[in-house]
Protein backbone atom coordinates (compact mmCIF):
# COMPACT_ATOMS: atom_id res chain seq x y z
CA UNK A 1 0.00 0.00 0.00
CA UNK A 2 0.95 3.72 -0.61
CA UNK A 3 4.22 2.46 -2.27
CA UNK A 4 4.54 4.86 -5.93
CA UNK A 5 2.66 7.48 -3.33
CA UNK A 6 5.38 7.05 -0.83
CA UNK A 7 8.18 6.70 -3.54
CA UNK A 8 7.03 10.08 -4.78
CA UNK A 9 6.89 12.06 -1.28
CA UNK A 10 10.72 10.22 -0.98
CA UNK A 11 11.29 12.78 -3.83
CA UNK A 12 9.34 15.51 -2.90
CA UNK A 13 11.39 15.46 0.19
CA UNK A 14 14.70 14.88 -1.69
CA UNK A 15 14.03 18.13 -3.50
CA UNK A 16 12.84 20.69 -0.54
CA UNK A 17 16.56 19.01 1.40
CA UNK A 18 18.28 20.89 -1.62
CA UNK A 19 17.05 24.11 -1.24
CA UNK A 20 18.43 26.36 1.02
CA UNK A 21 15.49 28.40 1.56
CA UNK A 22 11.85 28.26 0.85
CA UNK A 23 9.89 30.25 -1.54
CA UNK A 24 6.68 30.77 -3.12
CA UNK A 25 8.30 29.57 -6.72
CA UNK A 26 9.91 26.35 -4.90
CA UNK A 27 6.89 25.74 -2.77
CA UNK A 28 4.53 25.96 -5.47
CA UNK A 29 6.37 23.41 -7.28
CA UNK A 30 6.48 20.78 -4.29
CA UNK A 31 3.13 20.56 -3.63
CA UNK A 32 2.01 20.28 -7.08
CA UNK A 33 4.20 16.98 -7.07
CA UNK A 34 2.25 16.52 -3.88
CA UNK A 35 -0.88 17.11 -5.47
CA UNK A 36 0.00 14.78 -8.29
CA UNK A 37 1.28 11.88 -5.42
CA UNK A 38 -1.83 12.47 -3.75
CA UNK A 39 -4.92 12.09 -6.42
CA UNK A 40 -3.01 8.88 -7.93
CA UNK A 41 -3.20 7.19 -4.71
CA UNK A 42 -6.99 7.81 -5.30
CA UNK A 43 -7.68 10.47 -2.08
CA UNK A 44 -10.80 12.08 -2.89
CA UNK A 45 -10.02 15.60 -4.94
CA UNK A 46 -11.63 18.12 -1.74
CA UNK A 47 -9.74 16.28 0.27
CA UNK A 48 -6.24 17.15 -1.69
CA UNK A 49 -7.47 20.64 -2.29
CA UNK A 50 -7.76 21.15 1.26
CA UNK A 51 -4.45 19.21 2.22
CA UNK A 52 -2.28 21.35 -0.39
CA UNK A 53 -3.83 24.20 0.84
CA UNK A 54 -2.71 23.57 4.72
CA UNK A 55 0.85 22.47 3.68
CA UNK A 56 1.13 25.83 1.32
CA UNK A 57 -0.06 28.41 4.09
CA UNK A 58 1.83 26.51 6.74
CA UNK A 59 5.28 25.94 4.37
CA UNK A 60 5.02 30.12 3.75
CA UNK A 61 4.74 31.30 7.12
CA UNK A 62 6.93 33.43 9.53
CA UNK A 63 8.00 30.27 11.45
CA UNK A 64 9.59 28.56 8.28
CA UNK A 65 10.98 31.48 6.93
CA UNK A 66 13.28 32.33 10.02
CA UNK A 67 14.05 28.50 10.85
CA UNK A 68 17.64 27.44 10.25
CA UNK A 69 16.47 24.50 8.66
CA UNK A 70 13.24 25.01 6.61
CA UNK A 71 13.23 21.35 4.58
CA UNK A 72 13.37 19.98 8.22
CA UNK A 73 10.18 21.56 9.35
CA UNK A 74 8.65 21.16 5.83
CA UNK A 75 9.13 17.54 6.75
CA UNK A 76 6.98 18.33 9.99
CA UNK A 77 4.16 20.29 8.41
CA UNK A 78 3.86 17.28 5.85
CA UNK A 79 4.07 14.57 8.47
CA UNK A 80 1.37 16.28 10.52
CA UNK A 81 -0.72 16.98 7.56
CA UNK A 82 -0.60 13.60 6.96
CA UNK A 83 -1.58 12.50 10.65
CA UNK A 84 -4.21 14.78 10.90
CA UNK A 85 -5.37 13.25 7.31
CA UNK A 86 -5.44 10.08 8.64
CA UNK A 87 -7.61 10.80 12.06
CA UNK A 88 -4.66 12.42 14.25
CA UNK A 89 -5.42 10.30 16.74
CA UNK A 90 -5.57 6.17 17.81
CA UNK A 91 -9.21 5.04 18.39
CA UNK A 92 -8.82 1.87 20.45
CA UNK A 93 -11.15 -1.14 20.29
CA UNK A 94 -13.82 -1.62 23.33
CA UNK A 95 -11.99 -4.47 25.06
CA UNK A 96 -13.04 -3.39 28.57
CA UNK A 97 -16.74 -4.54 28.72
CA UNK A 98 -17.37 -7.72 30.14
CA UNK A 99 -19.00 -9.14 27.71
CA UNK A 100 -17.32 -6.96 25.03
CA UNK A 101 -20.48 -7.18 22.48
CA UNK A 102 -19.50 -6.39 18.61
CA UNK A 103 -21.45 -6.07 15.44
CA UNK A 104 -19.04 -7.12 12.49
CA UNK A 105 -21.24 -5.74 8.92
CA UNK A 106 -19.78 -5.29 5.19
CA UNK A 107 -20.52 -6.16 1.66
CA UNK A 108 -20.06 -9.51 0.42
CA UNK A 109 -16.39 -9.73 -0.83
CA UNK A 110 -14.78 -7.67 1.49
CA UNK A 111 -13.49 -10.33 3.49
CA UNK A 112 -15.56 -10.12 6.82
CA UNK A 113 -16.05 -13.46 8.44
CA UNK A 114 -12.01 -13.91 7.34
CA UNK A 115 -11.67 -10.68 9.97
CA UNK A 116 -13.67 -11.76 12.62
CA UNK A 117 -11.51 -14.53 13.00
CA UNK A 118 -8.24 -12.51 12.92
CA UNK A 119 -9.99 -10.09 15.28
CA UNK A 120 -10.57 -13.01 17.50
CA UNK A 121 -6.97 -14.19 17.50
CA UNK A 122 -5.71 -10.85 17.94
CA UNK A 123 -8.32 -10.24 20.94
CA UNK A 124 -7.09 -13.26 22.70
CA UNK A 125 -3.55 -13.02 22.25
CA UNK A 126 -2.79 -9.43 22.87
CA UNK A 127 -5.55 -8.83 25.67
CA UNK A 128 -6.11 -12.30 27.15
CA UNK A 129 -9.44 -11.98 25.92
CA UNK A 130 -11.66 -15.25 25.47
CA UNK A 131 -14.08 -15.11 22.32
CA UNK A 132 -16.87 -16.61 21.22
CA UNK A 133 -17.70 -16.59 17.45
CA UNK A 134 -21.39 -15.96 16.32
CA UNK A 135 -22.78 -17.32 13.02
CA UNK A 136 -25.98 -14.95 11.66
CA UNK A 137 -24.79 -15.13 8.53
CA UNK A 138 -27.62 -17.45 7.53
CA UNK A 139 -28.24 -16.73 3.98
CA UNK A 140 -24.69 -17.38 1.74
CA UNK A 141 -24.24 -20.92 1.08
CA UNK A 142 -21.56 -22.10 3.51
CA UNK A 143 -21.18 -19.04 5.25
CA UNK A 144 -21.57 -20.72 8.73
CA UNK A 145 -19.38 -23.82 7.63
CA UNK A 146 -16.62 -21.12 6.75
CA UNK A 147 -16.73 -19.41 10.75
CA UNK A 148 -16.78 -23.20 11.58
CA UNK A 149 -13.47 -24.17 9.80
CA UNK A 150 -11.86 -20.19 11.07
CA UNK A 151 -12.68 -21.48 14.71
CA UNK A 152 -11.58 -24.90 14.68
CA UNK A 153 -8.49 -23.72 13.45
CA UNK A 154 -8.02 -21.48 16.29
CA UNK A 155 -9.59 -23.26 19.10
CA UNK A 156 -12.22 -20.53 19.29
CA UNK A 157 -16.08 -22.02 19.57
CA UNK A 158 -18.88 -21.04 17.26
CA UNK A 159 -22.42 -20.30 18.16
CA UNK A 160 -24.51 -21.05 15.80
CA UNK A 161 -28.06 -22.57 15.35
CA UNK A 162 -28.24 -23.04 11.40
CA UNK A 163 -31.22 -21.13 9.66
CA UNK A 164 -32.93 -19.58 12.96
CA UNK A 165 -33.56 -15.89 12.52
CA UNK A 166 -30.14 -13.50 12.71
CA UNK A 167 -31.97 -11.87 15.25
CA UNK A 168 -33.06 -14.71 17.63
CA UNK A 169 -29.02 -16.16 17.24
CA UNK A 170 -27.69 -12.67 18.24
CA UNK A 171 -30.04 -12.43 21.08
CA UNK A 172 -29.64 -16.25 22.39
CA UNK A 173 -25.45 -15.64 21.77
CA UNK A 174 -25.24 -13.64 24.46
CA UNK A 175 -27.05 -15.00 26.92
CA UNK A 176 -24.08 -18.28 25.75
CA UNK A 177 -21.70 -15.94 26.10
CA UNK A 178 -22.67 -14.76 29.75
CA UNK A 179 -23.52 -18.90 30.83
CA UNK A 180 -20.13 -19.57 29.75
CA UNK A 181 -17.74 -16.85 30.54
CA UNK A 182 -17.06 -15.65 27.25
CA UNK A 183 -16.24 -12.00 27.37
CA UNK A 184 -15.76 -11.26 23.46
CA UNK A 185 -18.85 -11.62 21.61
CA UNK A 186 -18.01 -11.64 17.66
CA UNK A 187 -21.21 -11.42 15.73
CA UNK A 188 -20.62 -12.16 11.86
CA UNK A 189 -23.81 -10.89 10.36
CA UNK A 190 -24.52 -11.39 6.20
CA UNK A 191 -22.96 -9.39 3.51
CA UNK A 192 -24.71 -8.52 0.63
CA UNK A 193 -23.48 -7.14 -3.25
CA UNK A 194 -24.40 -3.57 -2.33
CA UNK A 195 -26.19 -1.50 0.82
CA UNK A 196 -30.02 -2.10 0.43
CA UNK A 197 -32.70 -2.09 3.04
CA UNK A 198 -33.33 -5.77 3.60
CA UNK A 199 -29.96 -6.13 5.02
CA UNK A 200 -29.61 -2.40 6.90
CA UNK A 201 -33.12 -3.36 8.88
CA UNK A 202 -32.11 -6.64 9.76
CA UNK A 203 -28.55 -4.90 11.20
CA UNK A 204 -30.86 -2.26 13.21
CA UNK A 205 -32.57 -5.07 14.47
CA UNK A 206 -29.81 -6.76 16.41
CA UNK A 207 -28.06 -3.88 17.57
CA UNK A 208 -31.43 -3.03 18.63
CA UNK A 209 -31.46 -6.20 20.73
CA UNK A 210 -28.22 -6.74 21.52
CA UNK A 211 -27.12 -3.12 22.14
CA UNK A 212 -23.67 -3.65 21.25
CA UNK A 213 -20.45 -1.96 22.80
CA UNK A 214 -18.63 -1.59 18.27
CA UNK A 215 -20.45 -1.85 15.47
CA UNK A 216 -17.74 -2.36 13.24
CA UNK A 217 -17.80 -2.12 9.20
CA UNK A 218 -15.14 -3.92 7.33
CA UNK A 219 -13.73 -2.13 3.82
CA UNK A 220 -12.04 -3.68 0.95
CA UNK A 221 -8.87 -1.23 0.71
CA UNK A 222 -9.48 -1.72 -3.30
CA UNK A 223 -12.71 -0.51 -3.52
CA UNK A 224 -11.25 3.28 -3.88
CA UNK A 225 -13.64 6.17 -3.14
CA UNK A 226 -16.71 3.81 -3.67
CA UNK A 227 -15.96 2.56 -0.06
CA UNK A 228 -16.66 6.36 1.28
CA UNK A 229 -20.62 5.93 -0.40
CA UNK A 230 -20.53 2.15 1.33
CA UNK A 231 -19.15 3.54 4.36
CA UNK A 232 -21.71 6.57 4.63
CA UNK A 233 -24.58 4.38 3.67
CA UNK A 234 -23.90 2.09 6.46
CA UNK A 235 -24.00 4.95 8.94
CA UNK A 236 -27.11 6.55 8.26
CA UNK A 237 -28.68 3.63 9.26
CA UNK A 238 -26.02 2.12 12.35
CA UNK A 239 -24.00 4.27 14.44
CA UNK A 240 -20.49 2.81 13.30
CA UNK A 241 -18.05 2.90 15.85
CA UNK A 242 -15.25 2.05 13.32
CA UNK A 243 -14.08 1.02 10.38
CA UNK A 244 -11.34 -2.15 9.37
CA UNK A 245 -9.76 -1.80 6.13
CA UNK A 246 -8.90 -4.79 4.23
CA UNK A 247 -6.32 -6.14 1.94
CA UNK A 248 -4.49 -3.41 2.76
CA UNK A 249 -1.29 -5.67 1.79
CA UNK A 250 -2.48 -5.81 -2.00
CA UNK A 251 -1.72 -3.34 -4.52
CA UNK A 252 -4.24 -1.24 -3.16
CA UNK A 253 -2.83 2.28 -3.78
CA UNK A 254 -4.22 3.33 -0.09
CA UNK A 255 -6.44 6.43 -0.66
CA UNK A 256 -9.05 4.73 0.81
CA UNK A 257 -7.47 5.43 4.05
CA UNK A 258 -6.59 9.15 3.67
CA UNK A 259 -9.79 10.16 2.73
CA UNK A 260 -11.97 7.99 4.74
CA UNK A 261 -12.04 9.80 8.57
CA UNK A 262 -12.25 12.90 7.18
CA UNK A 263 -15.07 12.40 4.77
CA UNK A 264 -16.88 10.26 7.31
CA UNK A 265 -15.75 10.93 10.72
CA UNK A 266 -15.53 7.05 10.80
CA UNK A 267 -12.63 5.81 12.69
CA UNK A 268 -10.28 3.33 11.16
CA UNK A 269 -9.90 0.97 14.04
CA UNK A 270 -7.45 -1.77 12.54
CA UNK A 271 -6.12 -2.89 9.13
CA UNK A 272 -5.65 -6.11 6.96
CA UNK A 273 -1.99 -6.80 6.79
CA UNK A 274 -2.09 -10.26 5.39
CA UNK A 275 -3.72 -13.29 4.72
CA UNK A 276 -2.74 -15.00 7.66
CA UNK A 277 -4.86 -15.34 10.69
CA UNK A 278 -2.63 -13.35 12.34
CA UNK A 279 -2.61 -10.34 9.95
CA UNK A 280 -4.43 -7.51 11.75
CA UNK A 281 -2.86 -4.66 13.13
CA UNK A 282 -4.46 -2.03 15.36
CA UNK A 283 -4.27 1.68 12.63
CA UNK A 284 -2.31 4.07 14.17
CA UNK A 285 -1.95 7.39 12.31
CA UNK A 286 1.39 8.58 13.38
CA UNK A 287 3.22 5.15 12.62
CA UNK A 288 1.27 5.17 9.43
CA UNK A 289 2.11 8.68 8.51
CA UNK A 290 5.62 7.43 9.14
CA UNK A 291 5.63 4.18 6.95
CA UNK A 292 4.22 6.69 4.13
CA UNK A 293 7.06 8.94 5.05
CA UNK A 294 9.56 6.71 4.86
CA UNK A 295 10.49 6.72 8.30
CA UNK A 296 9.86 2.97 8.96
CA UNK A 297 7.39 1.76 12.03
CA UNK A 298 9.96 0.37 14.61
CA UNK A 299 7.19 0.66 17.42
CA UNK A 300 5.16 -2.09 15.37
CA UNK A 301 7.81 -3.95 14.72
CA UNK A 302 8.93 -4.64 18.41
CA UNK A 303 4.91 -5.03 19.26
CA UNK A 304 4.66 -7.93 16.97
CA UNK A 305 8.02 -9.36 18.49
CA UNK A 306 7.08 -9.01 21.63
CA UNK A 307 4.05 -10.98 21.13
CA UNK A 308 5.76 -13.84 19.37
CA UNK A 309 9.15 -14.12 20.72
CA UNK A 310 10.04 -15.51 24.20
CA UNK A 311 11.35 -12.57 26.22
CA UNK A 312 13.29 -15.05 27.93
CA UNK A 313 15.00 -17.25 24.94
CA UNK A 314 15.76 -13.84 23.68
CA UNK A 315 17.66 -12.68 26.46
CA UNK A 316 19.57 -16.02 26.41
CA UNK A 317 20.62 -15.81 22.90
CA UNK A 318 22.07 -12.05 23.83
CA UNK A 319 23.94 -13.51 26.40
CA UNK A 320 24.92 -16.35 23.83
CA UNK A 321 25.87 -13.92 20.91
CA UNK A 322 28.16 -11.78 23.63
CA UNK A 323 29.70 -15.03 25.01
CA UNK A 324 30.36 -16.00 21.28
CA UNK A 325 28.53 -19.12 21.99
CA UNK A 326 25.48 -18.91 19.63
CA UNK A 327 25.11 -22.32 17.37
CA UNK A 328 23.11 -23.54 14.70
CA UNK A 329 20.95 -25.07 17.00
CA UNK A 330 19.75 -21.41 18.21
CA UNK A 331 19.55 -20.11 14.74
CA UNK A 332 17.49 -22.94 14.05
CA UNK A 333 15.06 -21.84 16.74
CA UNK A 334 15.64 -18.00 16.30
CA UNK A 335 14.56 -18.48 12.80
CA UNK A 336 11.44 -20.50 13.54
CA UNK A 337 10.08 -17.70 15.92
CA UNK A 338 11.13 -14.89 13.01
CA UNK A 339 8.92 -16.55 10.52
CA UNK A 340 6.02 -16.05 13.30
CA UNK A 341 5.96 -12.44 12.23
CA UNK A 342 4.96 -12.76 9.23
CA UNK A 343 6.73 -12.19 5.42
CA UNK A 344 9.88 -11.00 6.41
CA UNK A 345 9.75 -8.92 3.19
CA UNK A 346 6.58 -7.42 5.10
CA UNK A 347 8.92 -6.68 8.06
CA UNK A 348 11.68 -5.30 6.22
CA UNK A 349 9.47 -2.67 4.59
CA UNK A 350 8.56 -0.97 7.70
CA UNK A 351 12.29 -0.72 8.37
CA UNK A 352 13.17 3.29 8.66
CA UNK A 353 14.69 4.36 4.92
CA UNK A 354 13.87 0.59 3.61
CA UNK A 355 12.30 2.43 0.28
CA UNK A 356 15.63 4.29 -0.19
CA UNK A 357 18.03 1.26 0.31
CA UNK A 358 15.41 -0.41 -2.03
CA UNK A 359 14.43 -3.11 -0.05
CA UNK A 360 10.79 -2.46 -0.35
CA UNK A 361 10.56 -4.60 -3.32
CA UNK A 362 12.64 -7.02 -1.96
CA UNK A 363 11.43 -10.81 -2.66
CA UNK A 364 12.38 -13.35 0.07
CA UNK A 365 11.23 -17.18 -1.23
CA UNK A 366 9.81 -19.36 1.68
CA UNK A 367 10.96 -22.41 -0.13
CA UNK A 368 14.94 -20.85 0.56
CA UNK A 369 14.03 -20.69 4.31
CA UNK A 370 12.34 -23.83 3.92
CA UNK A 371 15.98 -25.01 2.39
CA UNK A 372 18.47 -23.68 5.41
CA UNK A 373 16.15 -25.28 7.98
CA UNK A 374 16.13 -28.47 6.19
CA UNK A 375 20.09 -28.67 6.12
CA UNK A 376 20.14 -27.85 9.81
CA UNK A 377 17.65 -30.54 10.52
CA UNK A 378 19.86 -32.73 8.50
CA UNK A 379 22.69 -32.51 11.07
CA UNK A 380 23.36 -34.45 14.46
CA UNK A 381 23.07 -32.45 17.52
CA UNK A 382 26.73 -32.19 18.31
CA UNK A 383 26.60 -31.29 14.11
CA UNK A 384 24.87 -27.89 15.05
CA UNK A 385 26.46 -26.90 18.54
CA UNK A 386 29.80 -27.45 17.13
CA UNK A 387 29.84 -26.70 12.95
CA UNK A 388 33.49 -26.46 12.84
CA UNK A 389 33.62 -30.35 13.07
CA UNK A 390 31.52 -30.53 9.39
CA UNK A 391 34.11 -31.87 7.09
CA UNK A 392 33.75 -33.32 3.55
CA UNK A 393 31.68 -36.57 4.24
CA UNK A 394 29.35 -35.29 6.82
CA UNK A 395 28.50 -32.60 4.38
CA UNK A 396 27.42 -34.72 1.80
CA UNK A 397 25.75 -36.99 4.34
CA UNK A 398 23.85 -33.39 5.06
CA UNK A 399 23.30 -32.91 1.61
CA UNK A 400 21.62 -36.20 0.54
CA UNK A 401 19.57 -36.08 3.74
CA UNK A 402 18.03 -32.29 3.23
CA UNK A 403 17.89 -32.85 -0.59
CA UNK A 404 19.99 -30.60 -1.60
CA UNK A 405 23.96 -30.00 -2.97
CA UNK A 406 26.70 -29.72 -0.63
CA UNK A 407 27.33 -25.98 -1.84
CA UNK A 408 24.28 -25.13 -0.22
CA UNK A 409 25.89 -26.61 2.65
CA UNK A 410 29.24 -24.44 2.63
CA UNK A 411 27.27 -21.42 1.54
CA UNK A 412 24.84 -21.86 5.14
CA UNK A 413 27.92 -22.49 6.96
CA UNK A 414 30.15 -19.35 5.75
CA UNK A 415 26.90 -16.70 5.96
CA UNK A 416 26.10 -18.05 9.44
CA UNK A 417 29.86 -17.50 10.87
CA UNK A 418 29.08 -14.02 8.59
CA UNK A 419 26.13 -13.39 10.60
CA UNK A 420 27.66 -14.52 13.88
CA UNK A 421 30.79 -11.64 13.33
CA UNK A 422 28.33 -9.55 12.64
CA UNK A 423 25.91 -10.25 15.75
CA UNK A 424 28.74 -10.06 18.17
CA UNK A 425 29.78 -6.74 17.04
CA UNK A 426 26.55 -5.05 17.48
CA UNK A 427 26.59 -6.97 21.04
CA UNK A 428 29.90 -5.27 21.65
CA UNK A 429 28.34 -1.52 21.27
CA UNK A 430 25.48 -2.20 23.40
CA UNK A 431 22.97 -2.98 20.39
CA UNK A 432 19.41 -3.92 21.61
CA UNK A 433 17.28 -5.48 19.89
CA UNK A 434 13.50 -3.94 19.81
CA UNK A 435 11.77 -6.36 22.10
Amino acid sequence: MFESFGERIDNVISKIKGTGKITEENIGEITREIRIALLEADVNYKIVSEFISNVKEKALGEEVRKSLKPSELFIKILRDELIDLLGKEEVPLVIDKNPTIVLMAGLQGSGKTTTVGKLGNLVRKKYGKKPLFVACDVYRPAAIDQLKTLGKSLNIPVYEEGNNSPVEIAKNSIQYAKENNYDYILIDTAGRLHVDENLMEELVNIKNEINPDEILLIIDAMMGQDAINVITGFNEKLPLTGCILTKMDGDTKGGVALSLRHLTNVPIKLIGDSEKLDGLSEFVPTRMADRILGMGDIVSIAEKASEIIDEEEALNTAKKLKKGNFDLEDFLTNMKQIKKLGPLENIIKMLPGARKMGLNNINIDPKQLARVEAIILSMTPEERRKPEILKASRKQRIAKGSGTSVEEVNRLLKQFEQMKIMMKQFSNNNFKMPF
